[in-house]
């Protein structure tokens, strides 16, 4: 049975929780404790914070974890990066007074600078060639430099507003960290066919996450240009229509291509185009 780690509470735990679910996987949240178990699935489901899911996944006290790049880098735990699963986005950036003029990465040489992430950025900075004080704080980074504790902060940015409510500028962007699915490194036989299963799931449910399924009407002298305009998984469906002359083709294309498509296609006098968004798409 696998058993997987995920961030106890908080939007990754709910975006993690999500992806279960969409992948037929039932784990009752309302009777969730340190330890659950899916109904449907050998999977249990350990609830723990973010920043201890890679040492457990090193350690094998579970297989799997969801958790954010961000964790697995400052951790230095050896464990295999699965996939990236598209959520959780985040960035980690050096960030200074607004007041302040900044001439590039030297600025931070002889300056302190606090941070809950002190293994990304002393790398950071022996790569930049840059000599800083790290004072390393477990919460509230962003507060350091009004209270007098640092000259600059390294913290997690998303929308950057909690920067702009402590009077700081984000100056360099660090680290690009999104979800991802970890696993131990020396998972049994059996554990490897049921991450296997799991991964052929998230694929489908992934895949389908940038199609949509179109169906249209189109003359059948036009069928081979829109069959060349019409990419598909192996060929596009066509179904001959009662009305002689015409017949229906079905195919999928990628979401950011559809509106490029259908403006050929009705070019070549497709009619009655139906756009459907796909559910999985099982390859």
């Amino acid at each position: 049975m696998l058993r997987i780690a995920i961030q106890t509470k908080g939007r990754l735990n709910e975006q993690s929780m999500d992806l279960l679910h969409e992948i037929g996987i039932d784990v009752d949240a309302a009777k969730r404790k340190f330890l659950s178990q899916a109904a449907n699935f050998p999977i249990e489901v350990l609830y723990l914070r973010d920043d201890d899911i890679p040492q457990v996944v090193a350690n094998g006290t579970a297989t799997l974890g969801i958790v954010g790049l961000n964790e697995v880098a400052e951790s230095g735990c050896d464990v295999e990066v699965v996939k990236k699963l598209g959520f959780g986005g985040c960035r980690i950036s050096l960030a200074i007074p607004k007041s302040e003029e900044y001439d590039g990465v030297e600025y931070f040489n002889g300056k302190r600078i606090a941070t809950s992430y002190p293994n990304i950025l002393r790398q950071f900075l022996e790569e930049c060639g840059v000599k800083a004080q790290l004072e390393v704080i477990s919460g509230s980074v962003e507060i350091a430099p009004a209270a007098g504790i640092a000259d600059a902060i390294f913290d997690i940015v998303s929308s950057g507003g909690t920067l702009v409510t402590n009077g700081l500028k984000e100056v360099e962007r660090v680290f690009e960290s999104e979800a991802v699915l970890i696993a131990n490194k020396n998972l049994s036989a059996e554990d490897k066919a049921l991450l296997e299963e799991l991964m052929f799931r998230i694929e489908s449910e992934r895949d389908s996450r940038d199609k949509k399924y179109l169906l249209m009407n189109i003359p059948t002298a036009s069928l081979e240009e829109a069959v060349k305009i019409l990419p598909a998984m192996r060929s596009p469906t066509v179904m001959p229509l009662a009305a002689e002359g015409w017949c229906s083709l079905h195919s999928v294309v990628d979401a950011a291509d559809l509106w490029d498509k259908v403006r050929q296609l009705k070019a070549i006098g497709a009619e009655g185009i139906l756009v459907l968004t796909l559910d999985k798409i099982i390859a």
